[in-house]
């Protein structure tokens, strides 16, 4: 999967950027009761802020931080030991599963649906001028397009052969064009964990996330499945998807005036429920 592809679908993205181009940046769109096109305004400066933020975050590294960019590193190297064994243990469980969960993986982390998802949860904040979703829809897009840049750049000057090729975990072709050197990092894993992770941040409860995060999951995991990617692919797109949502919503929070600058999670609660001839659990919203 090429995700140069994505500025075709990525209406929403590149109208933000447009507009926070030629935007005069407020103090907040909430002085008065604001129109759409104010709400539109300052979305745009914020997602291209948020895009902003990942790429200068670097600059302002503190030690924890390049400790943790270690850590990230080390493990990448750790997964790599394992890439070959991985790949035939993954692509060995092929037959066995359900051909609707391998076509959600491979659907959900397409560029033209994932982006269609994020626009669809914007739009609704948009229009009912609901905050609290507009924020979700501009974290959203903003990670899904900071993230996805900096792996359509990466993937294609690393060059490294999918296991597809049969060419081994150690071949690489940097700026090749064809697709079959441009595995290192997975574009389904970042897409679509992106805007899994970016909506789980809307919930407390762990139950909640857990769940949004293995929606989240499952694109990647197919791309195991079809041999499209080794496990590092998979492991790093999955790191630098969590990095640039966590930048991207602290400078949502720091720096953008939705709600009181740390807007309330959605709220979600467990109910035991017992009655005549049942017995069970009620999630309530």
């Amino acid at each position: 999967m090429k995700f140069l592809c994505i500025p075709k679908y990525a209406f929403l993205a590149l109208l933000f950027f447009s507009i926070a181009s030629k935007a005069q940046q407020t103090n907040s769109p909430k002085d008065s009761i604001p129109t759409s096109w104010e709400l539109l305004k300052y979305d745009g400066v914020s997602a291209f802020g948020g895009v902003k933020a990942t790429y200068t975050q670097p600059l302002k590294w503190q030690k924890d931080d390049f400790i943790t960019a270690a850590a990230v590193v080390a493990g990448t190297a750790v997964l790599y030991i394992f890439d070959e064994q991985a790949n035939e243990w993954f692509r060995g469980q092929k037959d066995d599963i359900p051909g609707v969960i391998k076509d959600f993986g491979w659907y959900y982390g397409s560029p033209q649906n994932n982006y269609a998802i994020n626009g669809a949860v914007y739009l609704y904040g948009l229009l009912t001028k609901n905050e609290k979703v507009r924020r979700t829809g501009v974290l959203m897009i903003s990670a899904a397009s900071a993230a996805g840049i900096i792996q359509s750049i990466t993937k294609t000057s690393i060059g490294r052969a999918r296991p597809g090729a049969d060419e081994g975990k150690a071949s690489f072709k940097p700026f090749s064009k064809e697709g079959k050197y441009h595995t290192f990092p997975s574009g389904h894993t970042i897409l679509s964990f992106t805007t899994a992770y970016a909506l789980s941040k809307q919930f407390d409860n762990m139950f909640v996330k857990a769940g949004i995060w293995g929606v989240g999951l499952i694109a990647p995991v197919s791309r195991l499945w079809a041999g499209a990617h080794w496990l590092t692919d998979v492991g790093l797109s999955l790191a630098l998807s969590v990095a640039v949502v966590d930048t991207i919503d602290n400078y949502l929070n720091r720096d953008r005036n939705y709600e009181t600058r740390n807007p309330d999670k959605l709220s979600f609660h467990w109910n035991f429920s017992v009655g005549l001839g049942r017995v069970g659990l009620v999630g309530t919203f």
